[in-house]
């Protein structure tokens, strides 16, 4: 039986690996990238990406290219935004560097100004041989007239990769919490329906202010969510189901086929201006006809006067 593929190296490994093959962290990066690859999922391109990012913490992280077969291009997963979420699912604050396959796209570039510091961040892009294109170098040598962030907000509004509370709630009209009844499925779905709304209020969405977020459930009854992340040019911004998505993936799932997503919930605010009900409906119904979709709406608990 193959080991399940693994996306987070914890800090005392990480360090055990570098001592063993003689190298600092930063250096055996590098050499994880082919590895990476071998995780991408790109079906349409047959293109493989790997990034392998160094946090703050210590620890290793993959990302990889995901792609959607009978979907547009742009519901596609890039390996940065992968590896971005990635940090982000397991509470890592920062981003310090990452070696990556093939030299970041503008998209990718213009994702990673929703960190804080993005500009100093150290990138180094290896070649298909496995050697090293250049040495580690900042952001700001790919991205030198960067528009992100600084551009619109102001300096105390949390980025990606930062604590965020949207202060999201479910309306009492609506039963006032999760309770649905119907037996096992009721509290099936509650438990969705609470991670969802945790995923919600942890959404990076400070430009439209229209947070939303997604837990999947799979046929072992394992969950998993998703948080909606923008980008200050929009384009770039990921989705919550893809969000969710990489959590699956990341987490090493058994057998790792989108057929095994058997429920979805998206929590997402009243009257949003933009709404992800029917683009979450219909990537989900791609990939697993299966699932069973469910979209709920939320309130701001500003509205009640709690802050």
């Amino acid at each position: 039986m193959e080991p399940r593929p693994r996306f987070v190296i914890e800090a005392a490994e990480a360090e055990f690996m570098a001592k063993q093959s003689g190298q600092t962290v930063l250096q055996l990066l590098p050499s994880l990238v082919k590895p990476a690859q071998r995780l991408a999922r790109p079906p349409i391109s047959q293109f493989n990406v790997g990034a392998v990012g160094h946090g703050s913490s210590g620890r290793i992280f993959f990302g990889v290219n995901v792609e959607f077969p009978g979907l547009p291009l742009h519901h596609s997963i890039h390996a940065e935004q992968f590896l971005v979420t990635n940090l982000s699912l397991h509470s890592e604050p920062h981003l310090d560097s990452f070696a990556v396959s093939s030299a970041p796209c503008g998209h990718c570039r213009q994702f990673l100004q929703e960190l804080r510091g993005a500009p100093a961040i150290k990138i180094l892009i290896t070649e298909p041989d496995g050697g090293c294109r250049s040495d580690f170098e900042p952001l700001l040598s790919l991205l030198p007239h960067r528009f992100g962030p600084d551009d619109l907000l102001s300096r105390d509004v949390p980025l990606l990769l930062e604590p965020h509370d949207n202060r999201l709630e479910f309306p009492i009209e609506a039963g006032g919490g999760l309770c649905n009844g119907g037996g096992e499925n009721g509290f099936i779905e509650d438990e969705l329906k609470r991670v969802a709304l945790e995923a919600a209020n942890a959404s990076h969405a400070p430009y439209t202010k229209c947070p939303s977020g997604v837990a999947i459930r799979d046929c072992d009854g394992r969950v998993y969510r998703g948080s909606y992340a923008e980008s200050a040019a929009y384009n770039p911004s990921l989705g919550p189901v893809q969000a969710a998505l990489v959590a699956y993936i990341a987490s090493g799932c058994e057998g790792g086929g989108y057929e095994r997503i058997v429920a979805a919930v998206l929590v997402e605010k009243e009257g949003a201006m933009i709404r992800q009900e029917e683009t979450a409906r219909l990537l989900l119904r791609s990939i697993s006809p299966r699932c069973e979709f469910r979209a709920f709406h939320c309130v701001s608990g500003c509205k009640k006067g709690c802050c």
